[in-house]
């Protein structure tokens, strides 16, 4: 597969094969469009044999329809090219851990200062109640 570069706009994908076709086989001929359907001005080009493909090279700043294509491999053809490449951080934007923040369960997620905690260790709040309870009685 090879691309193909500064393609006119009003080429066909019939011109792209006839102008590559001494160079081997056409298998397919993509032109990017974009999304209203406009060309983009690259296609590729999808050989059946190999060799095709460095013979199509040689074709590179040759003409078509007045304009010189710059003709190279296709990037994932090359090996080397799928490689991770981490992203450079945004400097205008704030540092972002892995995970969102969460506030901790001890929180309600409304309104500020509340606190909803609800202990589940050894208190029992049948005496908690009972004293109540008779705290008001004694009043």
């Amino acid at each position: 597969v090879i691309s193909i570069l500064e393609v006119d706009y009003s080429c066909t994908p019939e011109e792209v094969q006839q102008h590559f076709q001494s160079c081997g086989t056409v298998n397919r001929v993509t032109i990017r469009t974009d999304k209203f359907g406009q060309p983009k001005g690259y296609a590729y080009v999808e050989f059946l044999e190999v060799q095709a493909v460095q013979e199509a090279l040689s074709l590179n700043e040759s003409e078509l329809h007045g304009r010189q294509l710059k003709v190279t491999a296709k990037r994932t053809n090359i090996p080397g090219m799928k490689q991770y490449r981490p992203r450079r951080p945004n400097p205008y934007q704030g540092f972002r851990g892995r995970a969102p923040y969460a506030p901790p369960f001890a929180y309600a997620p409304f309104g500020y200062g509340y606190v909803v905690f609800i202990s589940f260790f050894s208190r029992d709040i049948s005496s908690w109640t009972s004293k109540t309870s008779n705290h008001a009685t004694n009043v």
